[in-house]
């Protein structure tokens, strides 16, 4: 069976690089000393907090699988392998609602570095899968839970 990829632009990976490095060189001494120390409180069954201790480390410890696993099946996208005017992952799009809405400009990237708060969407969102693959200056139909968004894209970078 062969494993998922996770697209990503070099940044999204670097970033996630660095996260990794700072729960195994910081974050992970942290948590092992939480549990020693939780441990010579003594009893065991009624310690709450070695408890939350060992659920921090768990919840630590599979964050730094997952990252693992994403840096292992990493696909790094390039935006300036493909045309200039051409939606890719990667890159910044600028679109307006059809009629008459205000323009809406997002960076296509993988899911794991997607934050819609700071203008990043995810390659897998409905209007991302709509606008991949369009061009310039087109109008395009995205199919949304709520029906269709017809909008056209006005700036490509």
């Amino acid at each position: 069976m062969a494993e998922d990829t996770y697209p990503m632009t070099a940044d999204g990976r670097d970033k996630l690089k660095a996260e990794l490095e700072d729960l195994k060189v910081n974050q992970r001494p942290k948590v092992v000393e939480r549990i020693k120390i939780a441990r010579s409180y003594g009893d065991l069954s009624e310690n709450s907090e070695y408890e939350s201790a060992k659920d921090e480390q768990s919840m630590l410890e599979s964050r730094i699988t997952t990252i693992e696993h994403m840096l292992q099946y990493a696909q790094i996208i390039d935006s300036n392998d493909s045309d200039k005017d051409e939606v890719t992952v990667g890159k910044k799009v600028t679109f307006q609602e059809l009629p008459d809405e205000d323009p809406e400009t997002y960076q296509i990237v993988g899911a794991a570095e997607a934050d819609p708060m700071s203008g990043k969407i995810s390659n897998d969102s409905p209007i991302a899968k709509g606008l991949i693959g369009h061009r310039l200056n087109e109008e395009v139909n995205i199919p949304i839970p709520a029906g269709t968004m017809k909008v056209k894209i006005t700036k490509v970078e």
